[in-house]
């Protein structure tokens, strides 16, 4: 248990408040006075224990708000006592069960994180599933706020014909199953020999990079050994990356874009018909250093001659998918229109189609966040409906409700650029408590949370388990000369790190 001694007139000690003669004094007076009195004096008396903020979803969005939280300076006098929640054993969210695991560089981020989660402000709350293992009114009685910072983690809909044939499959599941999470399948059907990946961002390019490479490549990663034994059978040997615009509109990162050639498995090609630009597109590269990078690289693959390699990933510019292509219930071909620029960046059909013989087919066109029980959400736009970070129901405020991260704005950006969404709500939030405007909780203690947990039986996990399972799956690669093994394994995870609530899973 942690404690926390509030800057004024009281001790805040295992979830209780130790009152003082003025503390009572106000207990008493509110008794007797009129309404808007009582709301002056609960305010009072509230400053007396730290702001109880719950945040439920442990991904980088909602640790960077657990950060601005302790770091504002509009909490300094009052302190806060924060409560984060995630669904998984472990916390992380994107940066476990989201990014390839052959970006270590990305996965550094972790560091920087453990800083934040090392504060004894803040509590970690795994294994705890919002909507069955806590309700909405169940955080309204124990917390001050709550903000929702669950993230996007299923596929975007893609409205193509022959989308549901066998063979056709959303990146978000695929990077799923090779991040090792335990909610999806520990295998993945790998026997097709050319492959096609819808979409020109990061997320596309993980894909193809890690269908191109080889299993013994991506052994001295993290991955888990179903992962491994996958990859090391997989058979593609071309993997064909489509965009329907442009380079200088493609939406890969330089540096995600350069790593395509370090495998000494793939040979990156680009057709040099493919580099084309109009003013939009001049305007475009002069108007942003990355953008211009990204084509300077793409030109360079389309000038080289072909390394010999033996797996092949091309990049294909101005192609729009119009249909997946099958036969007998399984993906046989992509078609696509060739299309072409209209001088504002923007691309427009040329009425020539090209059809490409594949045997399976990614769509990585965007992530859609997950709607939450008994929270507005917004089924076209993927968001929590909200206002710079307080969620709006019926246009009204949602009182002591907040939001940030990917649900409350979209899954777009750079990890990093989920700080400033997080900065924007605690300002939110930091000034409705200022003007009373957040819930009244009826059991503010630190500990009845915990009871609330235990009563259900409910195995969660704490930031020292983190550390233990983290011990575990350290000790686990140490035996194999590697950095780490990720645990897949739900009931792995918790025997790792609560082994004494195992039993209660």
């Amino acid at each position: 248990m942690r404690f926390f001694v509030p800057a004024r007139s009281s001790a805040y000690r295992g979830g209780q408040t130790v009152h003082n003669a003025s503390t009572r004094q106000v207990a008493r007076l509110s008794a007797a006075t009129p309404n808007r009195t009582r709301k002056t004096l609960r305010l009072m008396s509230d400053q007396n224990r730290p702001l109880r903020v719950a945040i439920v979803g442990a991904g980088p969005a909602g640790i960077y708000a657990a950060d601005a939280l302790m770091k504002s300076e509009k909490a300094k006098d009052r302190g806060v006592s924060i409560d984060l929640f995630e669904r998984m054993p472990a916390p992380f969210g994107l940066i476990r069960y989201g990014v390839a695991p052959d970006h270590p560089r990305i996965k550094g981020i972790i560091t920087a994180l453990h800083k934040v989660l090392d504060k004894p402000q803040i509590r970690l709350i795994g294994n705890v599933n919002y909507g069955s293992d806590i309700a909405l009114e169940d955080l309204q009685q124990m917390y001050d706020a709550v903000i929702f910072s669950t993230g996007a983690t299923d596929d975007r809909a893609m409205n193509l014909p022959g989308i549901d044939l066998d063979g056709s499959y959303g990146a978000a599941q695929f990077v799923a199953w090779y991040d090792g999470h335990p909610d999806f399948p520990r295998t993945w059907p790998l026997e097709a020999e050319k492959v096609a990946v819808i979409g020109v961002g990061n997320v596309a390019l993980d894909v193809a990079r890690v269908l191109a490479k080889t299993g013994d490549e991506l052994l001295p990663t993290e991955i888990p050994a179903n992962v491994y034994e996958g990859l090391k059978n997989n058979k593609a040997t071309e993997v064909h990356v489509f965009g329907r615009r442009g380079p200088a509109q493609a939406k890969f990162t330089p540096l995600e874009l350069k790593e395509l050639d370090h495998s000494p498995t793939i040979d990156v090609i680009v057709n040099p018909e493919d580099i084309d630009y109009d003013e939009g597109s001049t305007v475009a590269r002069r108007s942003s250093k990355i953008t211009d990078q990204v084509a300077t690289i793409i030109e360079q693959y389309a000038i080289r001659d072909p390394k010999g390699r033996p797996h092949k990933l091309f990049l294909h510019f101005f192609e729009s998918p119009v249909e997946i292509l099958g036969d007998d219930g399984k993906v046989v071909g992509l078609r696509t229109e060739r299309t072409e620029l209209d001088g504002t960046g923007n691309v427009k059909g040329t009425g020539n189609f090209t059809d490409w013989e594949l045997g399976a087919v990614y769509r990585a066109v965007g992530y859609l966040s997950d709607n939450l029980p008994q929270i507005p959400f917004d089924d076209q736009a993927g968001v929590i409906p909200n206002e710079a970070g307080r969620i709006f129901s019926g246009g009204a405020h949602m009182t002591g409700m907040y939001t940030t991260g990917w649900i409350k704005r979209g899954p777009v950006g750079l990890i990093g650029h989920t700080k400033g969404d997080a900065n924007e709500t605690v300002d939110c939030l930091l000034d409705d408590m200022h003007e009373g405007k957040l819930l009244e909780p009826a059991e503010p203690g630190e500990d009845a949370i915990i009871k609330y947990l235990e009563d259900k039986n409910v195995a969660f996990t704490t930031w020292d388990g983190w550390y233990r399972l983290d011990e575990h799956e350290r000790a686990l690669g140490a035996a194999e000369g590697r950095e780490r093994v990720k645990v897949v394994e739900r009931e792995d995870m918790l025997a790792a790190s609560e082994p004494d609530k195992v039993n209660r899973a």
